[in-house]
């Protein structure tokens, strides 16, 4: 991959029982593209992914959400997983975050895949919004008001959505493309 890229800084969004292949294959995509990647979570310490039907691998939190500031962030990824969505969305100072990546004109992107558009539901900005997910938060995300599709991505301006681990080359891939822009 090309250096032009090492200068962007990304920060990925995750607690316990986040999908593992949904946070490591953008992380390890984002990092083969000379991409800085932090880890952002709610407590210190180390963080457990979920793997299939069990408890996987742990990954290094980089950064609380009280040390983490948005602005230093030129995109924002949103692993799923059942778990890790459901709780983060329940954290105001979750939804603070990825409300700030929206709130200002440089349109940074913010990639959620599976489960993680809940976390865009819960900052209230998926209405009229072109998305996808996991096919079981379809009713979810229609009831918040998002044109729903079940497609392998899906890029509604900022926003870049993916259904599951399959979809996650293509995820990973737009999400380059995307900080690349």
């Amino acid at each position: 991959m090309t250096t032009s890229l090492a200068h962007k800084r990304v920060a990925i969004l995750a607690t316990n029982g986040f999908e593992q292949s949904e946070l490591f294959h953008p992380l390890n995509a984002l990092k083969e593209a000379n991409v800085k990647v932090d880890i952002i979570s709610l407590e210190k310490g180390s963080i457990k992914g979920w793997d299939e039907d069990n408890w996987g691998e742990s990954i290094k939190v980089d950064l609380t959400l009280q040390e983490a500031k948005s602005e230093n962030y030129d995109a924002l990824v949103l692993p799923g997983g059942l778990f890790n969505p459901d709780t983060l969305r329940t954290s105001n100072a979750a939804i603070a975050f990825i409300k700030d990546f929206f709130a200002d004109e440089k349109q940074r992107p913010v990639a959620a895949v599976c489960h993680g558009p809940w976390l865009l539901i819960e900052a209230g900005i998926v209405k009229g919004r072109n998305l996808t997910s996991y096919p079981s938060i379809q009713t979810d995300l229609r009831n918040a008001g998002a044109n729903w599709q079940d497609a392998q991505v899906l890029i509604d301006g900022q926003i870049i959505t993916s259904r599951n681990p399959d979809d996650l080359p293509a995820f990973s891939e737009q999400i380059i493309k995307a900080l690349s822009a």
